[in-house]
């Protein structure tokens, strides 16, 4: 079982979040051909991967912008449960967590590996998908006009030919 959780960029707190029980790999990416879809313009169609190998999982970068631990630039990396990455320096931030006896590398032993990846196709699975709603803090979110513009979007009344 692996568990990909999407952080809110400011205050770390859980978005959304992607269990896969069975899956071989799992595909993050802005294509709607990825298991987990995130529309972002730094994010690329096929961002990363992540490839279970027995009782242990790797992430694969594939991203034109990279993705980051640490900070730094990350290859290929052994998942350890709890290890966040940044998809591209400013992108999304997830979080994953393996399942019981899903990962032997202490958090510690990571190391950046130079860029190698390869495309791999596999059959879509069964996947769960929560969403767990985030808090509306006014200094985080949407500004007054924003809010102005999209209720008076919500509330125009559109012709037929507009459609």
């Amino acid at each position: 079982m692996i568990k990909l959780t999407l952080l809110h960029p400011l205050q770390s707190i859980p978005v959304r979040s992607w269990i896969f029980e069975d899956e071989q790999v799992v595909r993050i990416g802005r294509s709607t051909e990825n298991h987990v879809v995130l529309f972002s313009a730094v994010v690329s169609r096929r961002h990363i991967e992540l490839r279970r190998s027995g009782i242990t999982w790797e992430l694969i970068n594939l991203g034109t912008n990279g993705t980051y631990l640490d900070g730094k630039p990350i290859a290929k990396v052994p998942i350890v449960d709890g290890l966040i990455v940044h998809l591209a320096r400013s992108g999304p931030k997830i979080q994953i967590n393996v399942g019981p006896n899903q990962s032997s590398v202490p958090l510690g032993q990571i190391s950046v590996k130079p860029r190698e990846a390869k495309e791999i196709n596999a059959p879509s699975g069964g996947v769960h998908i929560s969403t767990i709603p985030v808090p509306d803090h006014k200094e985080v979110g949407t500004s007054r006009e924003e809010e102005e513009l999209t209720e008076a979007d919500n509330n125009r009344h559109y012709s037929e030919e507009e459609y």
